[in-house]
């Protein structure tokens, strides 16, 4: 193997030593508060990897900032997801303030997709380093992006991806085997052959996760020869009472739905619908580790939670952008996270 004390950063080390940046940190420049068993192993690595803390040390003698934009929704009344992905951003600045690195948020509302792009435009001109975005909106992040780009400023993609955009990474579920799990779970429940609801709830309807979701979905079927009818609604509206108007029409043109499937976090709302109009004996899975979703889980309304970890997205992306400003190393163009299966049994156990 050819070693390159460049490529092979503290990440690296952190990586295969299996503890934190911090903990790497604290060995290289020789102070307490780590066992002489993780010590001496850290210190093997490191000579493995000849690595020489020189940049690092340049950059805790540099005065220069390093600033970081994270471009994600603001947390709002309908869903608290966003809330995960800012305490990985938090975690990860609280090991790297140290080496003149520093995040600021910047929020946009999901309902609004101006917002975005007044966001977009304010990080423009900040002059910040690096960039950590949900590609919420198609369009308005391919334009922003592309102006990323022209000005050379890296970014990385968390839990939605525009693959022809060239982000630094992406750092998020596999969209398409994500829904085929979904369908598989969604069988377990069947009894007949009856109708599939899939149901998109979001103003972006065309986004590409949801249609990656979907594919992925309808290919389960597919590949186990399972005919049965799947009726797709999209909502654009997300409150309440327009989910509940949506849900009560296709209920009367589809009476004979056994099972639903709702692409993102807000299945919520529809096992909010299902337990108002007494629908009982109905398969319901969706996405994400939310307090709203809990409720329902424990009910026994909703059957399944898929997640992908959205705080240890975002904790990877700042370290992703870390390692290519500070460390200088290249950095995995796909880190897939896990598709983690949540049940009423097994979610206070779970770690986001």
């Amino acid at each position: 193997m050819e070693k390159d004390s460049i490529y092979f950063g503290v990440k690296e080390i952190a990586r295969r030593a299996n503890v934190s940046i911090a903990t790497v940190d604290r060995v290289i420049h020789n102070r307490t508060g780590v066992s002489e068993k993780t010590k001496k192993k850290i210190n093997e690595i490191i000579k493995e990897l000849d690595y020489q803390p020189n940049i690092l040390a340049s950059r805790l003698a540099s005065k220069n900032i390093i600033i970081l934009a994270v471009l994600i929704p603001r947390v709002s009344e309908e869903t608290d997801f966003w809330e995960a992905p800012l305490r990985g951003v938090q975690r990860a600045e609280l090991e790297i303030k140290q080496y003149g690195i520093q995040t600021i948020p910047f929020f946009f509302d999901l309902s609004d997709k101006e917002t975005f792009v007044q966001q977009a435009s304010l990080i423009l001109e900040k002059g910040v380093h690096g960039v950590m975005l949900s590609p919420s909106f198609i369009e308005e992040s391919r334009r922003f992006t592309e102006e990323c780009q022209k000005m050379k400023l890296p970014y990385v993609f968390i839990d939605s991806n525009i693959p022809e955009q060239r982000s630094l990474s992406y750092i998020g579920p596999h969209l398409f085997k994500s829904g085929y799990v979904g369908a598989k779970l969604l069988t377990y429940r069947l009894k007949s052959r009856n109708k599939i609801l899939v149901v998109n709830i979001s103003k972006e309807i065309e986004n590409y996760n949801y249609l990656q979701i979907e594919e992925g979905f309808r290919s389960y079927f597919k590949d186990n020869q399972m005919d049965n009818t799947i009726v797709r609604i999209d909502i654009k509206e997300t409150d309440y009472l327009s989910v509940a108007r949506h849900m009560t029409s296709v209920f009367h043109d589809h009476q004979d739905i056994e099972a639903i499937f709702v692409t993102n976090s807000r299945v919520f709302t529809v096992a909010s619908f299902l337990q108002n109009s007494k629908k009982k004996n109905i398969s319901l899975i969706g996405y994400d580790f939310i307090k709203e979703n809990l409720q329902y889980l424990n009910n026994n309304v909703i059957d399944f939670l898929i997640c992908h970890k959205p705080e240890e997205q975002a904790y990877r992306a700042v370290m992703a952008l870390y390692q290519k400003l500070v460390i200088g190393s290249s950095v995995e163009k796909i880190q897939y996270m896990p598709i983690d299966i949540i049940t009423k049994e097994n979610h206070e156990f779970y770690q986001k």
